[in-house]
């Protein structure tokens, strides 16, 4: 891979960019850029031992490689000055104005952050975080350069770093530059990612390249020459050179299983005309002398890609039984495609430059922030074009804590939003906020980067009111959960204060009662941990205490006197058996919702015939004198419907994956919902069981599962 061009002097860059921009005022202003920029950085040195200001300076010169505006250029050149010198935001906008000061404070805020590539969320994440932060595209597009020459100068820093700065480009900026279609910058990106990725993949391409270089070079220039006589022959003006292949292109190919001979774009021709309609001939032209490969034509002319990328692309068997790719495409298509939205700031000379690369900066970027979850790619033209309209676009705000952590919230987002998303205590202490060194009334609107202090107090607590103000339901949940936790204590003494008076109404003694020992049998029988949770649980009425003092203090339960009945009264379709009872209505209680297998007990209702409960059922205590003795019918072949609660450690949805583990064990599931999400989600889940061993097979299953946290059968 060739070594790209190097600058040390300012006067290579303005040579540079006096080849497009024809302004000796703006040059002028280029050469005061860099003199301050140059002062700025005195003294400071790159890890590669060179002075600081050679890397702003390449990264401007590396900007002119894609016709960069002034602007552009003199952001790029200061891109690291207010994040590294000594130099304040009004001492640059009184030198150079407000719009080369928006730009590099946009780089340094992109500058700050710490990407990630531990997993393919994250990845998507930060390519929105960049798209979302960067009002204006132009400070992307310094961030790739800014990249890129670090990336041409990896070799300063240990390999562990080389290695994470590689993954970073490949995942995360390469995509981004290939979306805003600045190719060189994508394809030399990659390259480099590759290289200290994974090097010796790298060097073996590089060097099968170099030894079949001869007789390519030979290949593609014979086949030139005949293309070339044929377009002239037809009076077609035109422009014909050979394309290199990027190693990492080859890399991806030889991945999917192509062997390096086989790849057949190697000899490759691109073409470029003067107008659209002969792009058209200059194919028919082509087709005719040389056969075309079938399910090889691509129609990018009629249909741009979604990066405003042109072209018309087609493969033949070319001189010699080679195949050739050949690119069609207009000299102002060829500069999209090399350079991007770029070069439509400085293509067109007889338009106001800056009037259309505003407008064309604005359309970019609203257009880019609509793709980036898009799977372009897998989608047909219609198709894209639809979702991109159905598409919400700038549903997310980035604002900034007063260190310049990026914090990412929707839009409609207040100060409370905010205060919770950093850390629950700051919501929960929050007495006041400041927006921009202002003090903003809590349900004020943030906007994109907005910095944004919240004051506390200790002493301080949430109003309900926020509820109403929140836009998140982060937010709303974390405020529902505080007043929940106070609850929480008022039903542990509204829960001790039942118990004591249902000892008392027995005549037990309240300390002997709870012993070290009964405490520990008691929370073994319903499942808790601790003397607080028996409070809680009666507290909020899913145990009573008689049931609790029942556990440790066994009752004979008294039931009518009532004869047995005998097999031949026995109804074949009841569900229940109810002792000395005959064609009696019975229901399954829908408060605990028995299944077969389960201990149950039936209760005399007035009018209504028996209810069916789970011996254990809160809703029996103190109505021993209505109960009766019933048994399942073991002859009956039926599914009964139980309600689970399912507690999960993530807030993540599990649902699919909940509904499809029951479907695998055969048992229907009649409905799901969330219930909460502070946390962890909290599923209510009914499913119909055969049997209490069915059903322990699915909490068996459940309990499997690493996001579950524990599963409980519901009494109401």
């Amino acid at each position: 891979m060739s070594k790209k061009k190097e600058i040390e002097k300012v006067e290579e860059l303005i040579e540079k960019v006096d080849t497009y921009i024809d302004s000796k005022e703006s040059l002028e202003l280029l050469r005061k850029t860099y003199d301050f920029a140059y002062a700025k950085h005195k003294g400071q040195y790159r890890k590669s031992g060179e002075e600081y200001i050679i890397h702003p300076l390449n990264v401007a010169y590396i900007l002119t490689d894609i016709y960069a505006d002034i602007p552009t250029i003199q952001a790029a050149l200061m891109h690291d000055v207010l994040e590294d010198c000594d130099c304040t935001n009004k001492e640059m906008e009184e030198h150079f104005g407000k719009e080369v000061t928006m730009l590099v404070q946009g780089v340094t805020k992109l500058s700050k952050i710490n990407f990630s590539t531990e997993n393919e969320y994250l990845i998507e994440y930060y390519k929105k975080i960049i798209v979302g932060i960067s009002e204006d595209v132009r400070v992307i597009i310094i961030k790739l350069a800014d990249r890129l020459h670090n990336m041409r100068t990896l070799w300063a820093l240990p390999e562990a770093k080389q290695k994470i700065k590689a993954k970073e480009s490949m995942e995360i900026l390469a995509p981004i530059a290939h979306h805003l279609g600045i190719h060189k910058i994508k394809s030399e990106l990659e390259d480099l990612s590759l290289r200290y990725l994974k090097p010796d993949v790298f060097y073996d391409i590089a060097e099968k390249l170099n030894l079949s270089k001869l007789e390519r070079d030979k290949t593609v220039l014979e086949m030139q020459k005949i293309v070339s006589s044929l377009l002239t022959e037809h009076n077609i003006h035109h422009e014909i050179k050979g394309r290199a292949k990027s190693i990492y292109s080859i890399y991806n190919k030889l991945n999917k299983g192509r062997k390096f001979s086989d790849i057949y774009d190697l000899h490759a021709l691109r073409i470029l005309v003067e107008k659209e309609q002969e792009c058209y001939v200059a194919l028919g032209i082509i087709h005719s002398k040389f056969r075309p490969l079938p399910n090889r034509f691509k129609d990018y002319v009629a249909m741009p890609k979604p990066n405003m990328y042109q072209s018309l692309h087609t493969t033949v068997f070319g001189l010699d039984g080679y195949l050739f790719e050949i690119q069609i495409r207009t000299h102002e298509m060829d500069e999209i495609a090399e350079n991007g939205i770029a070069s439509h700031w400085a293509y067109k000379e007889n338009k106001d430059a800056k009037a259309n690369m505003q407008s064309t900066t604005e359309q970019k970027l609203q257009f880019f922030k609509s793709i980036m979850d898009l799977s372009s790619d897998k989608l047909s033209s219609e198709e894209f074009v639809n979702s991109v309209k159905d598409e919400v676009l700038n549903d997310n705000i980035y604002v900034f804590t007063p260190k310049g952590d990026i914090i990412e919230l929707p839009k409609g987002s207040t100060p409370i939003d905010f205060a919770y998303k950093v850390h629950t205590k700051v919501g929960e202490t929050m007495i006041g906020a400041i927006v921009n060194n202002s003090i903003v009334s809590l349900d004020y609107e943030l906007q994109n980067n907005d910095i944004v202090k919240i004051n506390t107090n200790k002493a301080s607590t949430p109003s309900k009111e926020w509820i109403s103000i929140a836009k998140t339901t982060h937010t709303k949940n974390k405020i529902r959960s505080f007043f929940a936790k106070n609850e929480k204590e008022i039903y542990i003494e509204r829960g001790k204060d039942s118990l004591e008076k249902e000892l008392r109404k027995k005549k037990i003694v309240f300390n002997e009662f709870l012993s070290d020992k009964n405490i520990e049998e008691i929370c073994k029988e319903i499942k808790v941990k601790s003397l607080d949770e028996i409070y809680l649980n009666i507290g909020n009425g899913k145990h009573a205490p008689s049931t609790i003092i029942n556990i440790i203090i066994k009752e004979e339960r008294k039931a009518p006197k009532v004869s047995k009945i005998g097999s031949q009264n026995i109804d074949a379709n009841a569900d229940i058996i109810v002792s000395g009872i005959d064609q009696v209505r019975v229901n399954l209680a829908q408060c605990c919702n028995p299944v077969f297998g389960d201990d149950i007990i039936g209760y005399i209702t007035m009018g209504n015939g028996i209810t069916v409960h789970r011996s254990n059922c809160h809703n029996l205590v103190s109505l021993e004198e209505r109960n009766v003795e019933v048994t399942w019918n073991e002859n009956k072949n039926k599914r009964y419907l139980t309600c689970l609660i399912i507690h999960t450690t993530e807030t993540e949805d599990h649902m699919l994956d909940i509904v499809q583990k029951a479907n695998i064990l055969d048992i229907p599931v009649d409905s799901i919902h969330t219930m909460s999400k502070v946390g962890g989600a909290i599923y209510e889940l009914k499913v119909y069981v055969r049997n209490l061993e069915h059903l322990n097979k699915l909490l068996i299953e459940f309990n499997k599962q690493p996001y579950i946290e524990k599963v409980e059968r519901i009494q109401r």
